[in-house]
C-alpha cells in the first residue's frame, strides 16, 4: 500500500463531502478530532454512528447508516475494524453511485473491500489518516511531523 503524494493530494482536493463511519462524540477519540479537523478545513463531514443517530455533531445530524444519507458523498472515511469494512463499502457503493473514494483509517485494511471499490472505479486508501495527510501535503506539518511553528491551542 504505497500511495503517491499526488494521488493523495488529488483525492483531498477533489473531496467536498465526507461520510465519516464510526465517528465518536467523545472529543478524545481519534474519529472525533479527525472529523472535527476536516470540518474546520471546509469539508462537509456527515457523521455516521447508529448509537448516536439523530444527535448533532459539527453542525450535521448523525446518521444511523450510509443508506440514510440523502445527498451526494465524495468520500467514505471508515473508523471501524478491518473485519467490518466489506459491508460498509458495499453499502457505500449502493448508496452513492458517484462515490470517489473509500478511505480506511490507520490500522484499517481490507483487500476484499478495496477490490470491490476499485472494480467500480473508486479510489481506495488504506491504513492512512486524511487529517495527517492533509496536514502533511498542504504545509501544516514538516517532514518529521512537527508543526510549522505556529503556536496555538486551537485545533
Amino acid at each position: 500500500m504505497t500511495y503517491t503524494d499526488e494521488y493523495l493530494k488529488k483525492i483531498l482536493q477533489d473531496t467536498k463531502v465526507i461520510a465519516c463511519v464510526g465517528v465518536s462524540m467523545n472529543p478524545v477519540r481519534p474519529s472525533y478530532f479527525v472529523a472535527r479537523y476536516l470540518s474546520m478545513k471546509g469539508f462537509t463531514v456527515i457523521p455516521v454512528n447508529p448509537g448516536h443517530a439523530g444527535k448533532m455533531l459539527f453542525g450535521q445530524e448523525i446518521m444511523p447508516d450510509l443508506a440514510s444519507i440523502d445527498r451526494h458523498v465524495d468520500m467514505v472515511d471508515i473508523f471501524r475494524r478491518s473485519e467490518f469494512v466489506t459491508p460498509i463499502v458495499e453499502a457505500a457503493l449502493e448508496a452513492f453511485p458517484d462515490l470517489k473514494t473509500v478511505w480506511m483509517q490507520i490500522g484499517v485494511e481490507n483487500e476484499e473491500a478495496a477490490k470491490l471499490a476499485e472494480d467500480r472505479g473508486v479510489n481506495v486508501v488504506m491504513n492512512r489518516c486524511p487529517k495527517i495527510e492533509y496536514q502533511r501535503l498542504f504545509g501544516e506539518l514538516r517532514m518529521g511531523g512537527f508543526n510549522t511553528g505556529v503556536i496555538s491551542s486551537k485545533l
